[in-house]
């Protein structure tokens, strides 16, 4: 693990999250296992728990992220979240393999050196690959 200000694995190399058996059993703690990941700056979790073609819409400008890019941003501390606290969330699942995970979230942090506080509504997309729940696409949208 490691947090912004210390020594970054540039290398992005994959390792088992420790929360990866909970992943297993519940789509919910992969959802928070990414929330933790980003406020812990955890590239090694985020790779586990991310896809490959991983796409995030951004929260505040409608972007796309990749996988690649999103890892690049946390490892490098250009985007850091000081505390994410999800207020609500629900699950669905499909098929036994696929789960819809929407929720709301009050997040606070910055981007570069603009500060970041924000309300904003969720929707991530999860598959069962490997015997696990891994992150396929999120969204977020500001809540004004």
């Amino acid at each position: 693990m490691h947090a912004c200000g210390s020594r970054v694995n540039r290398g992005f190399r994959k390792f088992t999250y420790s929360l990866r058996m909970d992943t297993k059993l519940d789509p919910l703690a992969a959802d928070r296992a990414f929330f933790t990941a980003l406020t812990s700056a955890n590239v090694d979790a985020l790779d586990s728990l991310l896809v490959d073609d991983f796409v995030l819409i951004d929260v505040l400008s409608g972007s796309e992220i990749t996988k690649p890019m999103l890892l690049a941003a946390i490892g490098s501390c250009q985007v850091k979240f000081d505390t994410i606290e999800v207020v609500e969330s629900r699950m669905r699942v499909y098929a036994a393999n696929t789960a819809v995970v929407t929720g709301r979230t009050e997040m606070r942090g910055r981007v570069g050196e603009v500060a970041l506080m924000t309300s904003s509504r969720y929707t991530h997309v999860f598959v069962l690959q490997d015997g696990a729940w891994v992150l396929v696409s999120a969204q977020g949208t500001q809540i004004r």
